[in-house]
């Protein structure tokens, strides 16, 4: 049996999901507007494992969302994952943030999208906030396929404009709500309550663990996509 540890914290949802041989067994999840990752995640897989009376000897492998998201929440996520794969000697897989949540929107609001497309052909735009009007996002097709590539986008009234007129196009995420007011179109869909999750990684993780395709345990990195800012000091007297 294989089995596999997910782990995302690229959103404010932290996550971690148990699959064996593809397949969803347990999930942990703690949604925290204060990103307090930090706390909750060893937390949440030490619950995860004891729920299925499961040893991390057992491990097949440790999948972690790589980004882009929250530069801290990533950080958190990617080194619990290391720690565990150095410890257990097993490899670590890497899987792209947004392209969990498109995976994630097809295994569970296909029938929305159904309701939606005649023709079967449609665009999946998964966004992930990364602060003021910004967004995190990618398009893939109908099968998941890179349209657009993964960027860093400030949403305007024309984004996205030559995709959403070809066919239709859907937005969901946490970064979705900014386009609300911004983006009309008859093509234009905005699927809600999606955020991210680790059920969204299983499908991809068991993929690359069964072609061999594993990241470089002592030096893989998130991709951040954008540098790290940090904001200014709230003490006072400082600027």
């Amino acid at each position: 049996m294989t089995y596999i540890l997910n782990i995302e914290t690229a959103t404010k949802n932290c996550s971690v999901a148990l699959s064996a041989n593809g397949e969803i067994v347990a999930l942990r999840e703690d949604i925290d507007k204060g990103y307090n990752h930090a706390a909750l995640l060893t937390v949440l897989i030490d619950e995860l494992m004891k729920s299925q009376k499961l040893d991390y000897d057992k491990l097949s492998a440790v999948c972690v969302n790589k980004g882009p998201g929250s530069y801290t929440g990533l950080r958190i996520g990617v080194s619990a994952a290391k720690g565990i794969c150095f410890a257990k000697d097993i490899p670590l897989i890497g899987v792209d943030s947004l392209y969990s949540l498109a995976q994630q929107c097809l295994d569970t609001r296909l029938d929305i999208i159904n309701s939606k497309v005649k023709d079967g052909l449609f665009y999946l735009c998964p966004m992930i906030d990364a602060r003021r009007m910004e967004v995190y996002s990618a398009v893939y097709d109908e099968k998941l396929k890179l349209i657009e590539p993964i960027n860093a986008v400030i949403v305007e009234n024309d984004s996205f404009k030559k995709r959403i007129e070809e066919r239709p196009f859907f937005i969901f995420g946490d970064g979705a709500e900014k386009c609300v007011d911004s983006l009309k179109h008859s093509n234009l869909f905005f699927i809600p309550e999606i955020m991210g999750s680790a059920r969204g990684m299983i499908k991809e993780a068991y993929n690359k663990y069964l072609s061999g395709e594993f990241e470089n345990l002592a030096y893989f990195e998130p991709f951040y996509l954008k540098d790290f800012v940090a904001g200014k000091p709230s003490v006072k007297g400082l600027q």
